[in-house]
């Protein structure tokens, strides 16, 4: 979702803007601008959601909890379990290795940025549509 932008006079101390400048040139498609833009709302989502980080991946930066799985990950199994209420936080931190409060986290995260999780299930299904109909395949080929 794109909104339309209003400008911020912003004055950086020269060795930050070098750097920004330098990482901005190192990421395909990227201005100092738009990576600032990026690294200001990551930054206000790591205050607003401790315990949640930012990764780089094969599909682009997504969240996930600090040395945990990504946030899909934990809305996916909590989509899929049949518990519900603290029982439901119990048995995903028994099925994902996290304590309650990390599960929470990642459920808080996903409840403030619910489309953006979502396009990632959904992606994350697809792809694991397409991997299946590939072994499909296979085995025919194969038979």
């Amino acid at each position: 979702m794109h909104y339309m932008s209003t400008p911020l006079s912003i004055r950086f101390d020269p060795a930050i803007l070098d750097r920004l400048r330098r990482r901005a040139r190192a990421i395909p498609g990227s201005t100092p601008s738009g990576l600032a833009q990026r690294l200001v709302d990551e930054g206000l989502r790591l205050a607003e959601h401790p315990g949640i980080i930012f990764k780089d991946g094969p599909t682009g930066r997504r969240a996930a909890l600090a040395l945990g799985p990504d946030v899909w990950e934990v809305v996916k199994a909590a989509r899929e379990t049949d518990e519900r209420g603290e029982t439901a936080v119990s048995a995903l931190g028994a099925l994902l290795s996290l304590s309650p409060g990390r599960v929470r986290a990642a459920l808080r995260y996903y409840g403030a940025y619910p489309d953006e999780i979502d396009a990632e299930l959904a992606m994350a299904d697809e792809e694991s549509r397409a991997a299946e109909e590939a072994w499909r395949v296979e085995r025919r080929l194969l038979a």
